[in-house]
């Protein structure tokens, strides 16, 4: 069967839609051989439309397995029929007929246009999802589209894509509504098929990073680094800053004037407490500033990646934090386990310390310890 006008139409569409040739046709053949299948033959037999672009045809097959049964399936053909066919044919070989489809306009029209319309769509979202695999750990803005059960969807860019928020992503305490303006950290676009999906975060550590990219222009342009961050969504996050320029104070281009830039951040993260601390090749050293806002008398190393850090005996429940949040925080920023005691219980030990802090108050009362080991990847991720 020739076809000029279908095979035309068909090139101006992977011209326009920028869909491949194979990949359209195979699309459409087998969506052809499923409609005649159905509309003729029902469950029994195999239709098989091959399409010849570069001969304008459309040929059409029926396919039968050769049986000696007395009872053929859909599907089958008995020998004794199938020697009347092919006079050398035997048992397990596949008889083929060509046939001419009845109403052949009018399902292929149909038919097509599904095809069509299917592969337009699947090559729009593939090209989307092509240009945000290059997005992913890039902080882009969204418009909540719908919250369904526990899952937030939001449109990202142009509204060409969807992005999901799933619950671990999101921040404790934080309402989601249709229709709000949301910024999110995307994690990771997963391609495949129907199931092709971009995941995004506000409870990412690195949500946190790109935040502070957009208001310090001394983190944009690398001036200040950002060594690692620990992160409790919704609570607080501790992140370690550098600058290997001593002219750039790496603090203060984090902090801003009056506090303008850090507070631009924890804004956008609905209240949630930040503490910026300059990071320190001496890890001991380092140690005791991620204790803050608490004071550390002294660290000192006991094992391979853990510390004990003294703190004076009334600030003990400050460098333990509620619910061990603070030193906890402080693990994972550093990468070490930290036992935080007080000054009364370190001299019991005798400890001798490798970081001193000069700090000198009348000691309290002994209140209770803790030991905060850090999580598997203290850094952002």
């Amino acid at each position: 069967m020739v076809n000029k006008d279908f095979f035309a139409a068909l090139a101006d569409l992977e011209r326009e839609k920028g869909i491949g040739e194979e990949a359209f046709i195979d699309a459409l053949a087998g969506a052809l051989a499923s409609a005649y299948k159905k509309q003729f033959f029902g469950d029994s037999g195999n239709v098989e439309v091959r399409l010849n672009p570069d001969k304008n045809t459309i040929r059409f097959f029926f396919h039968q397995v050769v049986v000696d049964s007395d009872e053929p399936q859909d599907g089958e053909i008995l020998l004794k029929d199938a020697v009347e066919k092919k006079k050398n044919a035997k048992v397990g070989d596949i008889i083929s007929e060509e046939f001419v489809p009845k109403d052949f306009s009018r399902i292929a029209a149909q038919t097509a246009k599904q095809v069509i319309l299917q592969k337009i769509h699947e090559t729009e979202r593939d090209n989307t999802l092509s240009e945000f695999s290059d997005k992913e750990g890039e902080l882009m803005s969204g418009l909540v589209r719908k919250v369904d059960m526990k899952n937030v969807y939001v449109e990202l860019g142009k509204g060409q894509i969807e992005g999901l928020l799933l619950p671990q992503d999101q921040v404790p305490g934080e309402k989601y509504l249709a229709g709000d303006k949301i910024k999110v950290y995307v994690k990771r676009v997963k391609s495949g098929g129907r199931n092709a999906q971009v995941l995004v975060s506000r409870a990412a550590p690195g949500l946190v990073k790109r935040l502070f990219e957009e208001e310090v222009p001394e983190i944009k342009s690398g001036a200040v680094l950002v060594k690692s961050i620990a992160r409790e969504p919704g609570h607080r996050t501790k992140m370690a800053i550098y600058s290997e320029d001593a002219r750039v104070d790496a603090v203060g281009s984090c902090v801003g004037n009056k506090g303008a830039r850090v507070n631009a951040v924890v804004t956008e993260l609905g209240g949630e407490k930040i503490d910026i601390i300059l990071w320190s090749e001496n890890p001991l050293e380092f140690i005791a500033k991620a204790l803050s806002p608490a004071t550390v008398v002294s660290v000192t190393q006991i094992g391979e990646k853990s510390a004990v850090a003294v703190v004076p005996d009334e600030k003990l429940s400050l460098a333990i934090g509620r619910d061990g949040q603070n030193a906890r925080l402080a693990a994972r920023l550093t990468g070490w386990k930290i036992d935080v005691k007080s000054e009364s219980a370190a001299e019991k030990l005798n400890l001798e310390s490798a970081y001193e802090d000069d700090y000198d108050e009348t000691p309290a009362e002994e209140p209770a310890e803790l030991s905060a080991e850090p999580a598997e990847e203290p850094t952002e991720e």
